[in-house]
């Protein structure tokens, strides 16, 4: 519980200090009359009790695959990507990826919001530091996506006792003010955020877009489910981080109906004097932590994206022994980095970056709670009546956060929009081009029969080699070629397949096969979940267990590597295929990926046109 009250979250428990000033004081604030402060604190606490509570916590983290959480998870469990999916599975696929996607966008905007208003106490403290807030936000950014290589496990065992201090902290605060206004807790009242609502009518929207931000980082708890479980997750919610927010929203309202005219920071405002420096520098610590749950939460997803095949091979770290869910990737944590700087001097304001958040955490609810319907009736076996009555509750919040976020778009609500457009993008095609490259290697493979009565015209070296072939039914071009060009062929041949299951984790007493075709040549499969990471010698070691004894320092690994060419034949957009191939030469190397040792590959190249 206390690693994960430091890793998941962080961003959701760092909401107090900007979502009630934006309220208050942002472009779409309403005057803080007492009514309206009641009003917007009764949609903040229902916000946390329906969306974050009753749906992730109750609903959606029963849709767990074997575990592991997030969208992608989600995806696999309720579709089907084997083989070629029908049109119906194809817009489950693409659901899944563009909130896949969106979550890309939160981890960009999630640390820059989060560090810049923590930052942002330094200037209630003294303006003299207003033109130092931008550096000192780009200076602690740089080092969080530093840390990240130490890996989610040792970083929440670091921040989990910080986050603890936090949430106390919050809570103590949050008391300390309600005693002095106890009217506040009318708001726990629905009707109030109702006659909020009908009051102010269509205006009321853009107050909804900006109550939203008290629920942005409910999408994590489910996304780094596979880093603790879910039980840690549930229990840390209900018994210290909901009651802990619910105090210090509460505790802002209750300030704001004393002074009212401090809505531009109510959070730092309502502390005695003596404790504005420790709380900004505690608020700094909460804020990386913060950071810390949209980070993890990305590397999760884009291991699973590799492990089901709709982003390239990158270069994976696993950061656990216990845990094979925490991993780090390099080249994300690289990119989240740029696009979180670039944000920070380009909006200069947790304000401005408000303007931009929301909108992509929003759409991907909605797609959650579409995939969680499906995920009812096909795997729950609910009947449709219940299932859609639940779905619907939770849709009509989600589509009116969605609606009322989508005012954003002018003021910066355009910038997740285009990078989840650019990582759909790139998904779609990498996807899309795996399956085009599979069918023109199709067309040049001759068939087993056909190159089995060439064998015997051909030269046996000592030897073993190992051809990795993607279709567990095929005959390895690389083999034909080697055949064809050096009339040669190894002593033992063993054509291994590597498979990636729809679930994260195989049983290790299904996970391999062995079939003897004859001729000292045998088809090996080795099955893999999507959090699993393969590990070819180990799978030949394992091999004896099913009578083939291979020796390792025996062993040659035969891999192709395509120059891949963009034509007008049918398959992709031109422009596609030139992506298409631009990916595959940047892809990690499957001897990288496989944990091949290098000294032992022998590469055969060919041209593909698409």
């Amino acid at each position: 519980m206390v690693a994960a009250l430091g890793v998941v979250y962080g961003d959701i428990g760092t909401s107090p200090l900007y979502a009630i000033r934006e309220c208050f004081h942002g472009p779409h604030a309403v005057a803080a009359t007492p009514d309206h402060i009641l009003g917007v604190l009764s949609l903040v606490f229902w916000s946390l009790i329906v969306v974050v509570s009753i749906k992730y916590l109750v609903v959606v983290m029963r849709a767990n695959n074997q575990g592991e959480g997030g969208i992608i998870a989600l995806m696999a469990l309720v579709a089907d990507l084997d083989g070629r999916p029908s049109k119906r599975q194809w817009m489950i696929v693409m659901l899944g990826l563009v909130g896949a996607a969106f979550l890309y966008g939160d981890g960009m905007i999630t640390p820059a919001i989060s560090v810049l208003s923590a930052i942002e106490g330094l200037e209630v403290v003294t303006p003299v530091a207003t033109p130092y807030v931008v550096p000192i936000t780009a200076l602690i950014l740089f080092a969080l996506f530093r840390i990240q290589k130490n890996g989610t496990g040792r970083i929440g065992r670091f921040f989990g006792p910080l986050t603890f201090v936090w949430m106390l902290s919050l809570a103590t605060w949050g008391i300390v003010s309600i005693v002095q206004s106890p009217v506040v807790f009318k708001a726990v009242n629905p009707m109030y955020g109702v006659r909020f609502i009908s009051e102010y009518g269509v205006e009321s929207v853009k107050t909804l877009g900006v109550v939203f931000l008290v629920v942005t980082g409910g999408e994590a708890l489910y996304a780094d489910m596979g880093h603790f479980g879910l039980s840690p997750i549930r229990r840390t919610w209900f018994s210290i981080v909901l009651p802990a927010l619910a105090l210090n929203y509460f505790g802002q309202g209750a300030f704001l109906l004393r002074s009212p005219e401090y809505a531009a920071n109510p959070f730092y405002h309502m502390l005695p004097e003596q404790a504005l420096i420790p709380m900004v520098v505690l608020a700094t610590m909460a804020t990386m932590i913060a950071s810390q749950a949209v980070i993890a939460g990305a590397f999760s997803l884009t291991w699973q994206a590799i492990q089901l095949g709709f982003v390239p091979r990158m270069h994976v770290r696993h950061t656990s022994h216990e845990e094979i869910g925490q991993v780090y990737i390099p080249f994300i944590n690289t990119g989240l980095l740029i696009a979180t700087l670039l944000l920070v001097f380009g909006f200069k304001t947790s304000s401005g970056l408000a303007s931009a958040y929301g909108l992509a955490v929003s759409a991907n609810m909605v797609i959650t709670t579409i995939l969680i319907y499906i995920a009812m009736r096909r795997l729950w076996k609910w009947r449709a009546l219940p299932a859609l009555a639940v779905c619907a509750t939770f849709l009509v919040a989600d589509v009116a956060f969605f609606g009322a976020n989508v005012v954003k778009v002018p003021d910066g609500g355009w910038f997740p929009l285009a990078a989840g457009l650019a990582i759909v993008i790139i998904m779609t095609t990498w996807r899309t081009g795996r399956r085009l490259l599979s069918d023109r290697i199709h067309e040049r493979r001759r068939s087993f029969e056909e190159l089995k009565k060439t064998r015997a015209d051909v030269t046996r070296v000592p030897g073993t080699g190992v051809f990795l072939e993607r279709d567990p039914e095929g005959y390895p071009v690389t083999l034909r070629r080697i055949q064809r060009h050096l009339n040669v062929m190894f002593d033992r041949v063993i054509i291994l397949s590597l498979r990636t299951e729809r679930v994260p984790r195989v049983p290790p007493n299904e996970r391999l096969t062995v079939e003897s075709l004859g001729d000292n040549v045998y088809r090996v499969t080795a099955r893999y979940g999507f959090y699993e990471m393969p590990h070819v010698p180990k799978v030949l070691r394992r091999c004896r267990d099913q009578g083939l004894l291979v020796d390792p320092s025996d062993v040659t690994y035969v891999m192709s590597r395509e120059t891949l060419i963009a034509t007008r034949r049918h398959g992709m957009a031109l422009w596609r295929e030139r992506l298409f191939a631009f990916l595959a030469r940047n892809s990690s190397l499957a001897s990288d990926t496989f944990r091949i040792p290098a000294r032992r590959v022998l590469q055969v190249g060919a041209e593909i046109e698409l």
